[in-house]
């Protein structure tokens, strides 16, 4: 009988404790025992305790990766123009995504509305709403998460831990990765560096991507030699590591052979061809000025999956 008696007790205090543990670190309106922890890119630490079932995204830049691993997104933030990203706008109407504002424009009574149990913050960007974090944790659990310089795939897989969706995470990334070796294996990259540049023209920055760019390593993994700008070229006062916001008139010192520009297709090129001041750069003069997709200014599954398809388009064998 005492035997038995300490035994219980002992199951008690364990359990005792293990709840204590769980509710360690949580944030307001978290009860119970964690289902996991999550390592934020603020450096702080969220509890969720059980595998969200209604997420709301407050960045548009990361909403287009949460559909791609089949997450309960229920809500997002759009752009500026209240508009979902192209390349999975008609993926999440298919799945009744509220689109909850747009960028700049939190609305915490709309959050609210949502009833979410999971909040996805970006840290930085337009579409970063750190300035509400503290608010949309009493919510609901929030995570923060720095797309920058992360791949899709890197973001999937962060995304994947923090959702449970792990598995189909991997899934869309294995049916990726196959993809872009078959396209290789089939394609004749130009001879010679390649640059990518966002192109704005005068008065304005240029942001050319480095290696560490999502977009610098896709066309990596599909065997373009990236063209490095120069890090003193950089106007832009935030800590980033995928783009040098290059003025206008440090552009003609980019020497690849091939260019291309971010956020157009083919027929948005001319801009870029016709400018005096680009007139001797050695990818207009070999004519080798490609459009990388109307979509491709964001890199996500949808929009990489773009790229990859009109990177065959023109250069496969």
């Amino acid at each position: 009988m005492i035997e038995r008696g300490l035994r219980r007790m002992a199951v008690l205090l364990l359990g005792v404790a293990l709840c204590a543990c769980g509710r360690a670190g949580g944030e307001a309106g978290v009860a119970g025992p964690a289902w996991r922890s999550f390592a934020n890119a603020d450096g702080s630490v969220t509890v969720i305790p059980h595998a969200p079932q209604r997420i709301l995204s407050t960045s548009v830049a990361i909403s287009g990766t949460l559909l791609a691993i089949d997450a309960p997104l229920v809500a997002s933030a759009s752009n500026a123009r209240g508009q979902y990203f192209a390349q999975w706008a008609a993926v999440a109407r298919a799945r009744g995504v509220e689109n909850a504002w747009p960028v700049g424009a939190v609305n915490l009574e709309a959050a609210y509305a949502v009833r979410p149990d999971l909040i996805v913050v970006a840290l930085n960007g337009n579409d970063s709403a750190m300035p509400q974090l503290a608010e949309l944790r009493r919510i609901a659990p929030t995570i923060v998460l720095d797309y920058g310089d992360r791949t899709w795939q890197e973001l999937a897989l962060e995304l994947g831990r923090a959702t449970g969706h792990e598995q189909r995470a991997a899934e869309r990334i294995a049916e990726f990765d196959q993809r872009v070796a078959q396209v290789r294996a089939r394609i004749v990259p130009p001879a010679g560096k390649t640059n990518i540049v966002s192109f704005n023209g005068a008065g304005m920055g240029n942001p050319v991507a480095t290696g560490e760019s999502a977009h610098g390593r896709l066309l990596a993994a599909l065997g373009f030699d990236l063209e490095e700008p120069d890090p003193a070229w950089q106007t832009n006062t935030a800590t980033r590591k995928d783009f040098i916001w290059a003025p206008y008139e440090n552009l003609p010192r980019l020497q690849a052979r091939t260019t291309f520009l971010l956020g157009t297709d083919e027929a948005g090129t001319g801009r870029f061809l016709a400018d005096p001041l680009l007139a001797n750069l050695p990818s207009v003069r070999a004519r080798q000025v490609h459009g990388l997709g109307r979509n491709s200014f964001r890199v996500d599954y949808y929009s990489a999956g773009e790229i990859v398809d009109g990177i065959d388009a023109r250069f496969g064998r």
